[in-house]
């Protein structure tokens, strides 16, 4: 974890920022039933800060466990799940009434958790006890601990639900579990100190960006004959060389290329996944640490924590677009579903700043504006948007 130094820094967000910019939020015409909600772990708060997309104003702050880190939805249900890294809990918020309704004991020190395309189970690797829980969301409780190698960051479920990807920090190793028998079917050593995973759309393989060795690990995932096609084994393909201290990894939506952000090296790297090619490398804003790709695969946005500021890149296009200025060491980001607006977690300032992407106008003839800033809790760390339609009845 970043260690924060509490510098009040002030931005000129609202300046010659009309009043038109805060009426309520023109959304598709959904009926009274729609929410929209962003919800901010704030790590050194011990809350959840609850933002209502509408009106871009803070609905809620809901006390959580101890030091919560991640955060994640269920698009089955309207539930959000929090890791307590402090309290090693995950704590279970009900996204209709923004109220707690279940806290779940895991092991030492988990920090992130991540959910089953149908729902149905959640996966938090515990770095203090070398293992990952496994979460029966409909129970609510835990089913299972896999062993897995030592000091596990993070665990990450494939899209068809059928292996969990494990990058194990302490041993330089990857853990592959198959979901359905909850055991560790490989361990792959892979390069040094692997961190974050993507894992494509088919998934027929696996990225894992490794921090100590400036490298990408490409795996490729076992496959069956009885789901059509040749029987293949779980195996390492490449290490790619990228950027000196990569911790990010983004897949573009159609799964054909992945950014990596270097920190130390101010730029991000683009892979192409096909064929393990590190395709382009460009020099991206002061280390850079998040990035997020619009759902049309045309835009990027990235996080520059050493320059308070996000960076654009037309993919289409190959340029970077003019650089915006937000609040202080901006880390975590999400785009809205309509994709229109950016929300940007500013770690140090304790904010998220709110950024419009507009078609240009004769009197505007900028695409993006800073619209707004909202305060959240200290070190908010992660974020996670849930869209929804309300099944109760609505107040």
């Amino acid at each position: 974890m970043r260690k924060l130094l509490f510098i009040a820094v002030l931005i000129p967000i609202l300046a010659g920022v009309g009043w038109w910019y805060f009426r309520e939020r023109s959304l598709p015409d959904y009926g009274p039933a729609y929410r929209e909600y962003a919800y901010v772990t704030n790590g050194k708060s011990n809350t959840v800060s609850v933002i209502d997309l509408r009106t871009f104003e803070l609905a809620k702050t809901i006390p959580v466990g101890s030091e919560p880190t991640g955060v994640a939805a269920n698009s089955k249900k309207n539930e959000i799940y929090v890791v307590n890294t402090g309290s090693s809990n995950v704590s279970v918020i009900d996204a209709e009434t923004n109220a707690i309704v279940a806290t779940i004991g895991v092991h030492g020190r988990p920090y992130f958790i991540d959910v089953a395309a149908d729902g149905k189970r959640a996966y938090v690797a515990n770095s203090g006890s070398s293992n990952v829980s496994v979460i029966d969301l409909e129970k609510r409780l835990v089913i299972g601990n896999v062993r897995v190698g030592a000091a596990p960051g993070l665990a990450r479920i494939s899209p068809d639900g059928s292996t969990v990807v494990v990058s194990n920090r302490a041993d330089n190793t990857v853990s592959l579990i198959d979901a359905r028998l909850l055991r560790v079917r490989a361990t792959l050593p892979v390069c040094q100190q692997p961190e974050d995973i993507a894992i494509l759309p088919d998934s027929s393989k696996a990225f894992v960006s490794c921090s100590g060795s400036s490298q990408v690990a490409s795996i490729a995932l076992r496959s069956d004959a009885a789901k059509g096609g040749e029987k293949k084994d779980d195996r390492v393909l490449a290490l790619l060389d990228v950027g000196r201290t990569p911790v990010s990894l983004t897949l573009k939506p159609d799964g054909g290329e992945m950014i990596v952000c270097n920190l130390d090296s101010d730029s991000i790297s683009i892979i192409e996944t096909g064929n393990d090619e590190v395709g382009s490398s460009l020099e991206i804003g002061q280390h850079p640490s998040h990035g997020a790709v619009t759902l049309d695969n045309s835009r990027l946005y990235v996080t520059n924590f050493g320059s308070n500021n996000i960076a654009i890149y037309d993919i289409d296009m190959g340029r970077r677009l003019p650089t915006l200025t937000v609040g202080s060491r901006p880390d975590g980001l999400a785009l809205t579903p309509d994709q229109n607006y950016l929300l940007v977690l500013d770690t140090e300032s304790g904010d998220v700043t709110v950024i419009q992407k507009r078609t240009p106008r004769k009197l505007e003839p900028t695409e993006y504006s800073l619209l707004t800033l909202i305060p959240v809790g200290m070190q908010p760390n992660a974020i996670v948007i849930k869209a929804f339609m309300m099944t109760k009845t609505a107040k």
